[in-house]
């Protein structure tokens, strides 16, 4: 039933998708997220709907009639740099194979990020995007918040397997990164009752988090609740939030989970955490030998015995930092931190221009959160490997369009106003040629 499901949606909508091409993204964009497919156990979790989506999209931009600009802003710039970069390292990489492999996978995921801006020009289409990413992933949140309450954080939560956030770690971060977009759409939500069902979504997603018992998660959330309590519009609500979801985890997760969170502080006791250091080092040496990094998918055996401090302990990189490093080099962790530091630049640019005025406050908001967001990926990030997450270039890119839409806004309310002045000064001139002269 699942599949039938599913399969229903999808093609029922591709209709709309090829006259709409922001339809198209936004099914795109739930399918990459939420993989329905996944949650299914018969045909549908092998069928390409992405794929179809995908290429549906591509016919509607190109056959729709809608004005389609592409705004070469200074991120869009870098991120082509990078992904130029990306296809260089690949040409040189250790495992020639595996990284044309990877390089695939990547760039279809590029190529929808910078179709993005063709389609989505306007706040409604934004704020559509947004609650497509909200709901995708905030399904696994509210699933695995109450998962995590009924069975008392026994378990782990985990994400929908054969994805990219399949794993406890990787679901985590996910959530992390979904729960300021929630708050965003809280506070431009006037309906009471779905203003307070997202605060009960937010602290179940929260709780989901922390349930993957994912102990980067624990930092990212710690890092991130911070922030997200300094960049809240209302902090009074935000405080209580934060201390309901502490509550709920105090309350309902076991004593292992307090004794595998504690390995933070003994890290180098840690199997797992001295494997990462290793590769990190690894990583390391590799930048320093070669300009181009080692390529996609570096992280091999044979690679450790020449590079790791430790040759026999072969681990995953487990961080976004040394996974660019290794595979790109010096110069490719250059561009990619160079992108998030201009698209935070941004942010701050949005928050200064847009928080005073009441009609543009939803900008100030979203830029905000948006910023929050990176945090949380940026800090869960550091403990896994997650470099080439769709979410966080989707995440970077919605930031950048709210600047270019609040812009927008902006020169369309500037020109409504000359013409008005101009045809307020037309009808005075008017009004003082027809009127009779005096004697």
């Amino acid at each position: 039933m699942r599949d039938l499901i599913v399969t229903a949606i999808v093609f029922g909508l591709l209709p709309m998708a090829l006259s709409r091409p922001y339809v198209g993204l936004y099914l795109y964009s739930w399918l990459s997220y939420m993989n329905p497919h996944r949650l299914a156990w018969g045909f549908a979790t092998s069928m390409p709907f992405a794929y179809i989506v995908a290429i549906t999209t591509l016919i509607s931009i190109f056959s729709s009639k809608e004005p389609k600009h592409m705004p070469w802003t200074r991120e869009m710039t870098v991120l082509l740099m990078y992904v130029l970069w990306m296809s260089v390292t690949t040409y040189f990489a250790f495992f020639s194979n595996l990284a044309w492999e990877q390089l695939q996978k990547v760039l279809k995921i590029q190529i929808m990020i910078f179709l993005t801006p063709l389609v989505i020009n306007n706040r409604q289409r934004l704020h559509g995007l947004v609650w497509v990413i909200a709901l995708s992933l905030g399904f696994y949140g509210v699933k695995g918040g109450i998962f995590t309450i009924l069975k008392g954080g026994a378990h782990r939560v985990q994400g929908p397997p054969g994805t990219f956030i399949d794993g406890n770690n990787e679901i985590a971060l996910a959530l992390l990164m979904t729960i300021p977009l929630m708050r965003y759409l809280q506070l431009n939500e006037t309906r009471k009752w779905l203003h307070q069902g997202l605060g009960a979504a937010m602290v179940l997603t929260a709780v989901s988090a922390i349930g993957s018992q994912s102990r980067g998660a624990l930092v990212g959330a710690a890092v991130m609740g911070s922030i997200f309590w300094v960049k809240s519009r209302n902090k009074f609500f935000t405080s209580i939030m934060l201390v309901a979801a502490i509550g709920m985890v105090a309350l309902v997760m076991p004593q292992e989970w307090y004794d595998r969170m504690s390995t933070i502080k003994t890290y180098e006791q840690d199997a797992s955490a001295r494997g990462r250091i290793n590769a990190w080092w690894t990583a390391w040496n590799v930048a320093k030998a070669r300009l181009t990094g080692g390529g996609f998918e570096m992280f091999q055996y044979q690679t450790f015995q020449v590079y790791a401090p430790d040759p026999i302990d072969v681990h995953d990189v487990h961080s976004v930092y040394f996974e660019v490093l290794g595979e790109h080099g010096f110069i490719g962790l250059g561009l990619w931190l160079l992108l998030a530091l201009l698209t935070w630049q941004t942010g701050s640019w949005v928050i200064k221009q847009a928080k005073r005025d009441p009609d543009k406050k939803w900008a100030a908001d979203l830029a905000a959160m948006g910023q929050v967001s990176m945090i949380g990926f940026a800090t869960a990030g550091a403990f896994l490997g997650l470099s080439n997450f769709d979410l966080y270039y989707h995440l970077l890119m919605i930031i950048v369009l709210t600047k270019i839409i609040l812009l927008k806004e902006r020169a369309q309310t500037a020109s409504a106003s000359i013409l008005l002045k101009e045809e307020t000064q037309t009808i005075n001139a008017i009004a003082a040629t027809r009127q009779p002269k005096s004697l």
